[in-house]
């Protein structure tokens, strides 16, 4: 017999007399100041009207010493109070002014509680219903039924405890709706934030496998200018031979690895990238490409003569940024800035907007790619809207840091 669902409601039982009350719950009223401002002394009023409604029901109506009514009437409403901060400890409260509530009630009362102390109970079983587990709820509800069962007449306890009950399950729907939509949120920002980590490794994966044409043909050059040493500058020392064959053979070990590396870093979909990498020297071109495209586009500067990394990483900077001008700010003039200066090549893409173009399906990866690439060479990036439009400027340093400092 499996013993752990009776284990689990004995410990709901334990918990609701007690056990641990559960964490605060605080409602955010920084969208209304106004409320958030007059809503502790509106609640402290509201708070002095039902204690003074209640005792004042039980002076009247059960002839009550002053000194009980009053303590009666301030138990019955203590639970306010406390309901978001501790809804069990409200429960108990307000199950014990529930059973007190009918102290000295002529036996020809048809109900047995004042109205005051009807709302309290019901706001007390709504917040605790949305708060509590359903075990608890489940006993929180049989417990609250007694004092019906007890105090009210037979003729009306069928409407009360159907009352209650609808009362309890809507609380506990509405509980498990907000479960279900923060779980949801919860997910969907998991995913969002897998989809970003997603971007930026496949950014960095293909930037690679753009950089791989750069770094062989730099390591091509050292094997191939250790080789020919010798010859070109005359007689040299047999161990210094030698040195230049060790250098030219762990080039081309290197260029082996970077292969082998290229191979693993392209998906199997991809195909062989066979054409050099672009340049500076291609700006100009790109420029008057977009332009033949029906872009208002202007090149500001003359391309300096950079490093190949650099050059790569500022000509797909250019491109993916004149892209997101077309895409997002049709029939807007763009500006391609280039400048040199204290060993940096500042690059600045700037439009002045345009009508609203309709939503086109894109990656949303174009921004990460720019940011990425400004990264990897040490640089700087930002992007962002400006008066009159939007700007992507980068920084890029002509002389990169050497990794193994």
């Amino acid at each position: 017999m499996d013993t752990s669902p009776v284990r689990a409601g004995l410990a709901a039982l334990r918990r609701v007399w007690a056990g641990p009350d559960y964490p605060p719950a605080r409602p955010s009223l920084r969208r209304w100041p106004r409320l958030a401002a007059a809503g502790p002394p509106v609640a402290l009023l509201a708070l002095l009207g039902f204690t003074l409604i209640t005792a004042q029901f039980l002076l009247d109506e059960r002839k009550l010493p002053t000194a009980t009514a009053w303590l009666l009437a301030a138990l019955t409403v203590a639970p306010l109070p406390i309901l978001l901060a501790r809804p069990l400890w409200a429960w108990r409260i307000m199950f014990l002014g529930q059973l007190l509530g009918t102290l000295n009630r002529p036996p020809t009362e048809d109900w047995p509680w004042s109205p005051s102390q009807v709302l309290v109970i019901l706001a007390v079983l709504v917040v605790v219903a949305i708060r509590v587990d359903r075990a608890v709820l489940a006993w929180l509800g049989l417990f609250s039924l007694l004092p019906i069962w007890i105090f009210v007449p037979r003729s009306n306890q069928g409407g009360v405890i159907l009352l209650f009950v609808v009362v309890l399950v809507l609380g506990d729907l509405v509980r498990r709706n907000v479960h279900t939509r923060r779980a949801l949120a919860e997910q969907a920002e998991r995913s969002e934030l897998e989809q970003a980590r997603r971007a930026v490794l496949e950014e960095r994966t293909r930037i690679a496998r753009e950089m791989h044409d750069v770094v062989a043909h730099h390591m091509s050059m050292i094997a191939v200018q250790a080789e020919t040493a010798p010859y070109r500058v005359g007689p040299v020392p047999e161990a210094a031979r030698t040195e230049f064959l060790d250098i030219a053979g762990s080039a081309r070990e290197a260029l082996t690895e970077l292969r082998r590396l290229l191979g693993v870093l392209r998906s199997d979909a991809d195909p062989a990238a066979t054409a050099p990498q672009p340049g500076m020297a291609d700006v100009p071109d790109l420029v008057a490409a977009a332009e033949r495209a029906g872009m208002a586009v202007r090149l500001d500067g003359t391309p300096p003569d950079t490093p190949d990394a650099v050059g790569l990483a500022a000509y797909r900077i250019v491109q993916e940024a004149l892209a997101n001008a077309a895409r997002h700010a049709p029939g807007a003039a763009v500006t391609v800035r280039l400048r040199e200066h204290d060993g940096v090549l500042a690059i600045a893409v700037r439009d002045t907007g345009g009508p609203p173009a309709p939503a086109q399906p894109t990656s949303g990866h174009g921004l990460t790619g720019m940011r990425e690439r400004a990264r990897l060479l040490g640089g700087t990036f930002s992007a962002g809207g400006t008066a009159d439009g939007f700007a992507v400027t980068a920084e890029l340093p002509l002389e990169t840091e050497d990794p193994t400092r």
